[in-house]
């Protein structure tokens, strides 16, 4: 009697920890995977900033919806962003705080002369880093395992722009002013090569800071060698300024700008002055991309504000980080880095690979010019 109460007690026992494994198994938290996004989120450039970040919770909050399950665990990706503020020491020391955080990838930063220091940590930490932004060709020349670009280099987007100058406005007198930071003197330093090599020539090159507001010493000396053409290379507050000086000062000159200028602030700024200027950008443009309406909607609908130039390769990048993490069936970061090596992602901006190197195997600028106080494309080029 004792032997039989004994074995129902055994077996009773045995029934409650099978139900309980099963019931622990089955309401079994996901795995939390953090996707770090660093940037200027206050001060120059947060508007930017905030367009980064925005495209990767557009993508972060697509695939949880999704419930994704990566390998033997149902995962759930949690954003950490950091403000780098546009300065290399702080992005140095956020891009720290990503690291010991345990981020599987980081999207970002968003300046090149950020992302250069930066992504030297990263490096060393063996966490793949994807800019969607930073264009100066040096950030993927250091021969770096970890280190992505998912839009067009200066290379690419400053030598289209050279070229242009050159073939197809006619310009015989060129003059650059640029604002000394490492993507816009790197842009200055790519147009002025592929002026060069096109037979152009460069008559003026004067310089700023990025934070500078007053310009009237570099355009008066610009003046002097009466120039049928100023290339600017910097961001879109700085180009309307310079475009409303010229105008005031009589600078009667075809202003093309590189890269991150092409949106509303900058007529927002520029006013009438703006009528004309042109603008090449490092990717596609959104009006182009078959998803590109629709991306524009969503984005409107989420945040109540239209998307800057960024926000759709942040986006992407995202996107392909989430693709490498199911390819390798693994969240770590190296893994994820090696499929991200291999991966042919058919993205909102186009077919993404990357080259050795980290930058893309065929990249697409497009030049805008301002008509009717709107930005318009022109043309567009692939490398």
């Amino acid at each position: 009697m004792c032997f039989k109460r004994k074995s129902r007690l055994l077996s009773s026992l045995l029934t409650g920890f099978i139900v309980g494994v099963s019931g622990n198994l089955a309401y079994a938290s996901p795995v939390t995977v953090k996707i770090g996004v660093v940037g200027p989120l206050t001060g120059e450039g947060a508007g930017y900033g905030k367009d980064i970040l925005n495209g990767v919770t557009m993508a972060v909050e697509e695939a949880n919806a999704r419930h994704l399950r990566i390998g033997e665990n149902d995962v759930h990706l949690e954003i950490v962003h950091e403000d780098d503020q546009s300065d290399p020491r702080t992005a140095v020391q956020v891009a720290q705080k990503l690291v010991d955080d345990g981020v599987a990838v980081v999207i970002g930063h968003f300046n090149s002369g950020t992302t250069l220091p930066a992504s030297t940590l990263y490096e060393r930490a063996g966490i793949p880093m994807i800019t969607p932004s930073a264009t100066n060709p040096a950030i993927t020349g250091r021969g770096y395992a970890n280190v992505f670009r998912i839009i067009a280099t200066d290379a690419q987007n400053a030598g289209n722009a050279g070229a242009y100058a050159v073939k197809v406005t006619k310009a015989k007198r060129i003059a650059v002013l640029d604002d000394r930071t490492a993507f816009g003197e790197g842009e200055a330093d790519e147009f002025v090569r592929a002026v060069n090599a096109a037979g152009g020539t460069i008559v003026d090159r004067e310089y700023t800071n990025d934070k500078a507001v007053d310009f009237s010493a570099q355009l008066t000396h610009i003046k002097s060698f009466n120039p049928d053409l100023l290339f600017f290379g910097g961001l879109d507050t700085q180009s309307a300024l310079i475009v409303k000086r010229m105008k005031q000062l009589g600078v009667d000159a075809q202003f093309l700008a590189g890269g991150g200028v092409a949106d509303t602030n900058f007529l927002k700024l520029a006013g009438t002055a703006a009528d004309g200027a042109m603008a090449w950008e490092n990717g596609p443009s959104l009006q182009s991309l078959p998803g590109g309406s629709g991306f524009a909607n969503g984005y409107k609908a989420r945040f109540g504000s239209d998307p800057l130039p960024y926000s759709p390769f942040a986006y992407d990048g995202t996107r392909m980080a989430i693709a490498a993490m199911l390819t390798a069936k693994s969240v770590e970061p190296a893994n994820i880095s090696k499929a991200l090596k291999g991966l042919d992602f058919n993205g909102l901006t186009g077919m993404v690979s990357f080259d050795r190197k980290g930058d893309l195997n065929h990249a697409v600028c497009t030049l805008y010019q301002v008509k009717n106080g709107a930005w318009q494309t022109v043309t567009s080029s692939a490398r």
